[in-house]
């Protein structure tokens, strides 16, 4: 079974005219990072950022009944 992760981040930068999101999970022996996707727009990218990470962090607590 895989060990469940601590924390999670999103990032949202600029690369090459276009901006990337990445999130970032903490587990016990070290950081995973992975480029979700880029976006025409900086306020799309964040929007995206922030669906994410909510998921996400649904993800580490579990499921809220049980």
């Amino acid at each position: 079974m895989a060990d469940a992760g601590e924390s999670v981040e999103t990032f949202v930068f600029e690369e090459k005219g276009r901006w990337v999101v990445e999130i970032a999970v903490v587990f016990a022996d070290g950081v995973v990072r992975h480029r979700i996707d880029d976006f025409n727009t900086k306020a799309r990218a964040e929007i995206s950022a922030g669906l994410i990470k909510r998921a996400a962090e649904r993800d580490l607590r579990g499921p809220l009944n049980g």
